[in-house]
């Protein structure tokens, strides 16, 4: 089965290797252009698939138009019986119709919920309990077509966004191999998926992060954990936007004396949410990097926050 992968994010990359140890044919990778980065935005930095790609010698394509000519050709040239596609962009139809087997997605939810673009980061903001990944055959409408395999987990507690991306990047590579076992047997069906959920993971935006600590303590506590590492959920201060990317619920009863806040400026720095209290463990301020709390107030005082 000759295979071409296409996928950008860190996310992608154990599903690569996974296809590649397996013995299938990797023609190409197809992936993002290379972008500026770095310090003043004057290195070029690949994608973590490109890397991977290069390191096992798979010859890389990087089209900035999914519909140009010239790449569609390239492509037919190669004479894919498959695309599998992993954290990429949305494919046009004259180009994830091509091979003859389809065109296979990875999703990092348990479809039909949270179908869009941050599903693992909306879970968890929902306070979910369980997710999971689903590989489904490409269609017109986004994240909507026949299932071939799902497989679920269980988050726990301590989970945040990078705890769950790790752990669905494991889990996904290797529901990507099943399912194509499941291919290759003439009597598979996959599965229609329903009519849809309410449950939906839209793409992330700056206002998603802001935290209303008039919210419950743990609608407070499972947008922190949802948006961390990265973006980072925030509270505007008179330093800015301070990024608060680990806290846990503070059982005890304090007197806040109409304050929102509450430090010993030493070892903690508690915000009051709207029935109880949360107990910062790592934040990052404006221009900062990130640094657990007790190591903030070692040199700076929390008293001039709000």
């Amino acid at each position: 089965m000759r295979i071409i992968f296409m996928g950008t994010p860190a996310f992608a990359v154990p599903t690569l290797l996974k296809l590649n140890d397996s013995g299938f044919t990797i023609p190409a990778v197809i992936t993002a252009p290379d972008k500026l980065g770095g310090r003043g935005k004057k290195e070029w930095l690949i994608s973590a698939v490109k890397d991977a790609a290069l390191a096992l010698n798979i010859p890389v394509l990087q089209p900035v138009n999914l519909k140009s000519e010239a790449f569609l050709h390239t492509v037919k040239d190669l004479k894919p019986d498959l695309f599998i596609v992993v954290a990429f962009r949305m494919l046009p139809e004259v180009l994830w119709s091509l091979p003859h087997l389809g065109t296979i997605n990875l999703h990092a939810s348990l479809l039909p919920d949270y179908r869009g673009a941050a599903p693992i980061n909306w879970a968890l903001i929902n306070g979910e309990t369980t997710s999971g990944v689903t590989t489904f055959f490409i269609r017109k409408d986004i994240d909507t077509g026949p299932i071939i395999l799902s497989k679920s987990i269980y988050i726990l507690p301590e989970d945040n966004a990078g705890s769950l991306h790790d752990h669905l990047m494991l889990l996904g590579a290797n529901l990507v191999i099943d399912s194509l076992k499941n291919l290759m047997d003439s009597s598979f069906v996959p599965i229609p998926q329903g009519k849809g959920s309410s449950k939906m993971a839209p793409k992330l935006q700056h206002e998603t992060g802001r935290i209303d600590l008039s919210n419950s303590t743990l609608d407070v506590i499972n947008l922190i954990r949802g948006l961390s590492p990265f973006p980072g959920a925030w509270v505007a201060s008179t330093l800015g936007e301070i990024k608060i990317l680990a806290a846990h619920v503070e059982e005890l009863k304090i007197d806040f004396k109409d304050k929102l806040y509450l430090s010993d400026d030493k070892t903690f720095i508690y915000l009051r949410t709207g029935d109880g209290y949360i107990s910062l463990d790592k934040i990052q301020i404006p221009g900062k990097k990130p640094i657990d709390v007790k190591s903030y107030l070692n040199g700076n005082k929390a008293d001039n926050w709000f």
